[in-house]
């Protein structure tokens, strides 16, 4: 088949596939390949050659999905070099925080909040100021254990409340549009040299806090990171791919290397069944936590990974503690979060999860009991290296004088508390090359 015909007869496939363009390319280029050399026992003798297949668009798709994994100028660490692993949770919609830790006994909180307030005789213990919110009790053990803790009235360099500019800033790590990688993407560079899973985004779509140069996978779990097409012609295909390679010298080829050792390691840890130690919730987010979980114990070298989840732009039916959205949404977090941390064991030293919002919402409840798009907004962290059991950061407090606009002040740059976390969790000396515009000061969150 020629490559002009190729491109044809696949080009309403790549489309489809959008963000998954490279796989897709791969994948049904690795398909045509078997196909052929199954029909056509003799296509190398007429011509069906290694340098024929680089010059057409087969090349493409390997290279393509190749740089999305790894790239020939990245050096390889052994998978047991990585001790550490960082796991980011976006919070998606501008999650209300002083409904998931609330000051307690605070008359400016509960005047500001007559019907979706949480009482202070309803929260969980969370220290000399505030309380939990009691949907959160799948992780209350470890916020008493001191692997949880969370800073409060934390804000994002971008102050819009528009959700698209306040995502974006925050995941770029900059309020300024010069710089067009996300912040994690710099972190893999400042972390040096890892494995093909060194970073992985769970779901459909890279996120914006992970692109730039550095390789890293998107994942819709490992099951689903494979070859298309029916088992039996898995092997035939993925020994097709090597043998164009075998012996050829050509910047590709360490790429398609990289790419093929990936899919056959997923492929082993996907026949590998996997059995939890805590039973995470269904949907999504539990799925790409315990996804999240498998890869970290199945020790390939992950020391970054981002998930997320929606559903928190809470204008209406936030609720209280008897029912509402609010509560709804913060029983599946707490439920995959708590399970996360018992199914990883001892291994939650060497984890730590944040979570991050774009921006927090009003302090009074509007009139469909909900909240409107505020400012200062909410982080928590899971895992080893805490000063846990607390809420860090300053508090500038609820009085009408102490807040902006309306607003929970926000009194704590986020990027300090990712500096903190990378400086004293991950060895990152500059934190300068993360958050170039930012001078960066500690807030006392991690030891």
């Amino acid at each position: 088949m020629s490559d002009l015909r190729w491109r044809g007869k696949h080009r309403a496939e790549l489309r489809r596939r959008g963000p998954n363009l490279a796989e897709a390319a791969l994948r049904v280029r690795a398909e045509q390949v078997c196909e052929e050399l199954t029909a056509q026992k003799d296509a190398w003798r007429h011509g069906f050659t290694r340098r024929r297949v680089l010059a057409g668009a087969g090349a493409v798709g390997v290279a393509a999905l190749g740089s999305q994994l790894a790239t020939t100028r990245v050096a390889f660490a052994a998978p047991e070099t990585v001790t550490r692993t960082l796991v980011v949770v976006f919070l998606r919609g501008g999650l209300d925080g002083l409904s998931v830790i609330v000051p307690a006994g605070d008359r400016n909180y509960l005047n500001a909040r007559p019907n979706i307030g949480v009482q202070t005789s309803q929260l969980l213990k969370g220290d000399n100021t505030f309380g939990l919110h009691p949907a959160l009790a799948p992780l209350e053990p470890f916020w008493k254990a001191g692997t949880m803790a969370a800073v409060h009235a934390v804000h994002n360099p971008d102050a819009s409340r528009s959700h698209f500019q306040a995502q974006d800033c925050l995941e770029r790590g900059s309020a300024s549009q010069v710089v067009r990688t996300g912040w994690l993407d710099r972190t893999l560079g400042a972390m040096g040299p890892g494995t093909t899973f060194r970073a992985i985004a769970e779901g459909g779509s890279m996120p914006r806090s992970l692109v730039g140069t550095e390789p890293k996978l998107v994942l819709d779990g490992v099951e689903g990171f494979r070859l298309s097409g029916p088992d039996y012609l898995h092997d035939k295909t993925l020994n097709a791919l090597r043998t164009l390679y075998t012996g050829f010298e050509h910047p590709v080829v360490q790429q398609a290397k990289v790419t093929l050792a990936a899919l056959d390691q997923a492929r082993k840890l996907a026949n590998t069944p996997y059995r939890p130690v805590a039973p995470y919730p269904p949907g999504g987010f539990g799925d790409q936590l315990r996804d999240v979980a498998r890869l970290i114990k199945a020790g390939v070298g992950l020391r970054v990974a981002a998930v997320e989840i929606g559903g928190w732009d809470m204008h209406t039916n936030l609720g209280n503690v008897d029912g509402g959205d609010m509560r709804n949404n913060l029983t599946a977090l707490a439920q995959g979060m708590g399970a996360f941390a018992t199914d990883l064991g001892d291994k939650l030293s060497d984890v730590t999860l944040v979570t991050m919002s774009e921006f927090g919402r009003r302090v009074a409840q509007n009139g469909n009991a909900g909240t409107d798009h505020g400012h200062g907004s909410l982080m928590m962290m899971l895992g080893g290296g805490l000063v846990g059991g607390q809420v860090h950061g300053k508090w500038p407090g609820l009085a009408p004088s102490a807040l902006d606009n309306g607003d929970l002040a926000g009194a704590n740059d986020v990027r300090d508390v990712l500096g903190e976390l990378l400086t004293r969790r991950f060895n990152v000396g500059d934190v300068k090359k993360i958050f170039p515009e930012h001078d960066f000061k500690t807030i006392g969150a991690f030891r």
